[in-house]
């Protein structure tokens, strides 16, 4: 064990760290008791507006009630949050000085509800403190938090599983976040029936959330090749790089989403395809959220933040946004077919497991062969023809540019280095996929 690692040396550790994770039909029922179990008086419910008339809601309601658990709902998340809308969550957290937290929703309520309870629980701390650098300070989490469930109603963040809490910043235009395994929920309540109410299209760009966890985490610079390593493990980020244990995680939400995702999204009565999509979404949430993601992910938050006009369908929303999982999924071609001169073995295997037949394939020609395979996938499932499609032209590359450059939390770990020029390029091939 180096006594005192010399800064640029690498890492020689990994970590795992994930949430409890209760899976089951109706398991949302047996929220009420784990609260009491707790010993907790004050809940704070959090949810957006659309999710507090759907069911899910209302199972988590009835459940409280049964119980006899006091709470107060704070219904005012916004889909792809912001700095502002975190500090609207944070406020009603400390105000509310609760002692245990509930989130229902995708990863936009579970990562306002781990800001409000780090905030809450850190009343002294600027908001810039726990934000990662270079936007903010990146500081350790050291303060205890209070106990947070999350229940996930889509299949695609995660963020039931990870400490990581990602938000709009701005004044930059950009997307950030916090990550430190301090915020990871609690138990994370993964209810396949909450799938059922999600309309076509957010199963789909859900969906390919987890399609770029598990490819980005998969193919990510090893962990034993990240520097600096940290002089104590307090420093050791949630993000460590691919590792022996978070691969099998990856590898198996692959399959499913192989498997399931088409079917999900065309069928919303295909239970089977819905429920496996949900676990494969905490599956693959384990695997990156001890990984990290990389190019696909770090691109992606400028694509969001930049939005100029874009509304997709089946989003009910009175802002301009491109929703997560479709700003991740649409420059994937172009950035597999970037990165697969390194580990190149591992991208011709996630284009097998993903359809391609590789028996005469050569190893050099990897990167095409994961881009072609991922083409065809999306543009079967009827995706936006590329950056073009959703209001970006060449003459916004730089922003975009400029965009990623602060997101080197994630962009480092992509397995191949990458400079400003690349990334025009990635933007450019991007702008058309089909």
């Amino acid at each position: 064990v180096p006594e005192r690692p010399t800064l640029g040396s690498t890492d020689y550790a990994f970590e795992m760290a994930i949430s409890n994770i209760r899976y089951g039909e109706g398991v949302t029922k047996e929220i009420g008791m784990d609260l009491q179990n707790l010993g907790a008086r004050r809940i704070c419910l959090m949810t957006d507006k659309n999710l507090s008339k759907l069911p899910p809601v209302n199972a988590v309601l009835n459940s409280l009630a049964k119980y006899g658990i006091n709470f107060q709902i704070y219904d005012n998340v916004r889909v792809e949050p912001t700095d502002q809308s975190f500090l609207d969550a944070i406020q009603f957290a400390k105000k509310g000085e609760f002692d245990a937290y509930v989130a229902v929703g995708g990863g936009s309520v579970i990562d306002t509800c781990k800001a409000a309870n780090l905030y809450a629980a850190s009343p002294s701390s600027e908001f810039l403190d726990y934000v990662n650098a270079p936007i903010g300070k990146g500081k350790p989490v050291t303060v205890p938090l209070k106990p947070l469930i999350a229940v996930p109603t889509t299949s695609g963040t995660g963020s039931e599983t990870t400490g990581v809490a990602i938000f709009d910043f701005k004044e930059l235009k950009v997307k950030t976040g916090i990550a430190s395994r301090a915020i990871k929920p609690t138990l994370g309540i993964i209810d396949p029936l909450h799938t059922l109410s999600m309309p076509e299209r957010i199963v789909a760009n859900s969906g390919f959330d987890v399609l770029c966890h598990a490819l980005e985490s998969y193919t990510a610079l090893p962990y034993h090749q990240r520097s600096p390593c940290p002089s104590n493990p307090i420093e050791r980020p949630a993000y460590q790089g691919s590792n022996p244990i978070s691969d099998i995680w990856a590898l198996h939400a692959l399959r499913i989403v192989a498997k399931y995702l088409k079917r999900a999204i065309r069928n919303p009565e295909d239970r089977e395809a819905r429920a496996n999509m949900h676990l494969a979404s905490a599956f693959a949430g384990i695997g990156f959220g001890n990984a990290g993601v990389h190019l696909c992910h770090g691109m992606s938050y400028p694509i969001s933040g930049l939005v100029k006009t874009y509304k997709p369908k089946d989003y009910n929303v009175d802002h301009s946004l491109v929703p997560h999982g479709l700003s991740v999924v649409l420059t994937s071609p172009a950035v597999f077919a970037f990165t697969a001169q390194i580990h190149p073995e591992r991208h011709l295997e996630a284009a097998e497991i993903l359809g391609a037949d590789i028996r005469t394939a050569r190893i050099k020609d990897a990167g095409l062969i994961l881009a072609d395979t991922l083409r065809k996938f999306l543009f079967d499932l009827n995706v936006d023809d590329g950056l073009a499609a959703i209001g970006y032209s060449k003459a916004d590359i730089p922003a975009l540019v400029k965009g990623t450059l602060p997101q080197e939390r994630v962009t480092k770990l992509s397995p191949r280095p990458q400079t400003e020029e690349d990334l025009s390029a990635l933007f450019e091939a991007s702008m058309k996929l089909y």
